[in-house]
Formats: structure tokens, C-alpha cells, sequence
């Protein structure tokens, strides 16, 4: 192993340019690094046509990289494409300089701004995963099958060491997220039951969810003009809704190209998002990719299997363009997508009555009457938690205020026999008593 240097914020940053790769690559990566913390001294641009197997790019650009490191006096070279640890390797043998890529660098910036418990956790857990993936051979003080008195290993070599140590850590990493989980489940498990619709903040890092999601909750959460300042998801209510009472959850944002580690770890904490009856896909009006951007989150939602959830597009930044506020509405007559400006406040009440009539269109909140034989369904909807009140009517029925999404509503209709047919009568057809 290399000596590796002190720890520093002074970086260059090497650039491998392909025929695909497009100019907000760079732009993206810069900020990137910036969020980090690193200080760019120097920058390295590399076309290729392939990429090489020794160092990514060409031993050219590699020398050239090393007298920019001496020039500058960089404490590390950041590459804005993932490396194998063989390339991250021979680069840092050959510059004598600490290497990250773009999966490690993104990896560095999480682990910075993760606050709460299971954040950490799971931080570490996409840390371990991702290093089990680079480990090398650069110990040498402790091989097995050495000759000679004294110099007989222990057993196993330091790499064996490694990975087993990891291996435990991650088991161990693994049971107390999954205990997290229970406590969350339990946590949906009350929403659920208090039939509160849970709507998701979704969208590409830096667009200004956290912005709107003060805007809309009235809280204090840290909005700042950087990428990746939301990392744990926060579920607040929405202030002054008309269809009552609403749960707003502000999600860590998307990235392109999101290290494999990073979705895997924190598939726990986008399960608001995964089950959420309503995301609100904030975009960046301001953004000239913001076209890109979009597909990038549309990717990472399918991912995670959120990619059928119905989404209200929420144009935002619009006081950057010069835009309108505006609600449009797609075929079907349902609002679609909002022209605002979360930090300005133009078009905050427009996207609360447009979330206030999606959910009104796909939600049935009124009163229906049961008969005696009907105990089975009004087991259902008590067990299901969507009943609100009950009363006892003077002919001996079942008054049942109820709070159901249509989609449910529907399933209860399709039920065979009797059931089916008085569920579709009561929530799909029947007028409020």
C-alpha cells in the first residue's frame, strides 16, 4: 500500500469526457465536490472514446494529472466517473495523491449530513458495502504459508481479515436497521389508522424541496443552495388544507447515476415515498437539464418500485424564469402539474387546492348505512381504519362515516356475493345519506 498524504480539501478534478457526455456532467460534478467541502484547485479534461483498464483513461492524461497535482499541491484527485478499485489503485500509485470517484464522493457527502440514527446507519451500511467491493491486496506483515521460524502467518491473510471484520459489521448494521424499520412500520401503521393521505416530496437534488416543503408545513427544516442538504425524511402535517388533515414527507433527493449502495441502503427511507398516495415531483424550472433531470428521478423511482404512485408535477423556481403561476390539468380533468415559487410564496395556496382536489377525486369521505347482514363488511372498513364515526340509526343500522381512497373502495366493490354488491352501492354509488 501507498502512503497515503494528510487529509485535506484541496482537489483537482479529473474529467473523462465521452461522445454522450454532456456539459451539466461537469457542471454537476463541480457541485458536488463543492458540497463536500473540497476546494477546486485544478481541473483535467480527458476525452476518450473507451475507457482503459489500467486507469480509466489514457497513461497520457495520467501524467498530465500528476504534474497538475504537483503544481496546485492538491491533497486529492476527484474523477467524475466510478472507478474500479484497480484504477483507483494504479491513479494513486502513479500520483502519489488520494482518489475518489464520483459513487465514493457521493458516499463522502452523505455521510456528512446524515442527523438522524437510522440516516447514520445507514450511511455506514452503504460505506461498508461499497469498500467490501474495492478491497485490494496491500497487505503483506501478515501472510499465511510463510517459511521459516517465526515467520508462519496466522491463518488467514490481512485482506481475509478485512472482509470477514466487514462482513460482521454489516450483519450487525443490517439487525439494528431492521429493528428501525419495525419502529417506522409501526409509526405507518398509526397514519394509516388516523386515515391522514400521505403526499411525498420527490425530485432531483437542489430543486427546493425542502423550501416548499417550510412553505407548505409552516417548519423550520434547513433549506440551503447546495446539493444533498435533506437527507432524513421529515413528515410534517400541511397547514390550512381544506379536504382535512394531510401528511407532507420532504425525501433526500435523486442524483444520476445514484451509487447501487446508496438505493439499496436507503430503500428503508424512501419507503415514504414508495408509500405515499400522492408525490410531488419537484423540478427545477431554472435548471437547462431539467429535462434530464427529470428522467434521472423518474429512474430512481422506478427503482424502488414508487414509479406507479399518480405524481403532481410542481414547476418550481419560477421567479428565475419569469413564468406565471399556473395550475394545469390533464384529460381526465385532475390537476397535473403547478407553476410556483417556494421561496417567493406565488402559487403555494394554488398547489394546496390542487393537492386538496386530487385527493377529493380519488378519495370517498362521506357517511353510508349498513344492515344487520352486513357485519362482515363493516368488519373490513373498521379493520382497514377508515371508519371515522359510527352511529346507530333508529331502524337498528350501521351509520358509517367513512374516509376510503377509491382504489380500496374499488377492491371492496369486486368482493364476490353480497358484500361486493352492497360495497359498490354504498361507496361507489350510493348519494350521502
Amino acid at each position: 500500500m501507498i502512503d497515503r498524504a494528510e487529509r485535506g480539501n484541496r482537489a483537482v478534478i479529473l474529467h473523462p469526457v465521452f461522445k454522450l457526455t454532456g456539459p451539466e456532467a461537469l457542471d454537476e460534478f463541480q457541485e458536488l465536490a463543492r458540497s463536500a467541502g473540497a476546494d477546486i484547485t485544478g481541473l483535467l479534461m480527458a476525452p476518450r472514446d473507451r475507457t482503459d483498464a489500467r486507469f480509466y483513461v489514457g497513461s497520457g492524461k495520467v501524467e498530465e494529472l500528476e504534474e497538475l497535482v504537483e503544481e496546485t499541491g492538491a491533497d486529492l484527485i476527484l474523477v467524475s466517473q466510478s472507478l474500479s478499485a484497480v484504477q483507483e489503485r494504479n491513479i494513486e500509485q502513479a500520483c502519489q495523491c488520494r482518489v475518489l470517484d464520483r459513487a465514493t464522493l457521493i458516499l463522502d457527502i452523505f455521510a456528512q449530513r446524515a442527523q438522524s440514527y437510522e440516516g447514520k446507519l445507514q450511511v455506514e451500511l452503504a460505506q461498508l458495502r461499497h469498500l467490501s467491493t474495492r478491497l485490494i491486496r496491500g497487505w503483506s506483515h501478515l501472510e499465511r504459508q510463510k517459511g521459516g521460524i517465526g515467520l508462519r502467518g496466522p491463518g488467514e491473510t490481512q485482506l481475509e481479515t478485512d472482509r470477514r471484520l466487514i462482513g460482521v459489521r454489516i450483519r450487525q448494521l443490517k439487525a439494528r436497521l431492521d429493528k428501525v424499520a419495525k419502529q417506522r412500520e409501526q409509526s405507518r401503521r398509526q397514519r394509516v389508522r388516523s386515515r391522514a393521505p400521505l403526499i411525498a416530496l420527490v425530485g432531483y437534488t437542489n430543486a427546493g424541496k425542502s423550501t416548499l416543503f417550510n412553505a407548505l408545513t409552516g417548519a423550520s427544516v434547513g433549506a440551503q443552495d447546495m446539493l444533498f442538504a435533506t437527507l432524513d425524511p421529515i413528515v410534517r402535517r400541511m397547514e390550512e388544507m381544506h379536504c382535512g388533515e394531510v401528511l407532507l414527507a420532504d425525501t433526500v433527493g435523486f442524483v444520476s447515476d445514484l451509487p447501487h449502495e446508496l438505493v439499496a441502503a436507503f430503500r428503508a427511507t424512501l419507503q415514504e415515498a414508495r408509500e405515499a398516495d400522492l408525490l410531488l415531483h419537484v423540478v427545477d424550472m431554472s435548471d437547462p437539464y431539467r429535462m434530464e433531470r427529470q428522467h434521472d428521478v423518474e429512474t430512481v423511482l422506478e427503482s424502488i418500485g414508487a414509479d406507479q404512485i399518480p405524481v403532481i408535477r410542481v414547476f418550481n423556481k419560477i421567479d428565475l424564469t419569469g413564468q406565471d403561476v399556473a395550475v394545469h390539468h390533464d384529460s381526465e380533468g385532475k390537476p397535473c402539474s403547478v407553476n410556483l415559487s417556494a421561496r417567493e410564496g406565488g402559487g403555494i395556496e394554488e398547489l394546496r387546492e390542487a393537492v386538496s382536489e386530487w385527493l377529493a377525486s380519488e378519495r370517498i369521505n362521506r357517511w353510508i348505512e349498513l344492515k344487520g347482514q352486513d357485519g362482515k363488511l363493516r368488519a373490513q372498513l373498521f379493520e382497514l381504519g377508515v371508519v371515522s364515526e359510527e352511529r346507530i340509526a333508529e331502524n337498528g343500522s350501521w351509520m358509517l362515516h367513512v374516509d376510503v381512497p377509491r382504489e380500496t373502495a374499488e377492491r371492496l366493490a369486486r368482493l364476490p356475493g353480497k358484500e361486493g354488491v352492497v360495497a359498490r352501492k354504498q361507496l361507489l354509488t350510493h348519494s350521502q345519506p
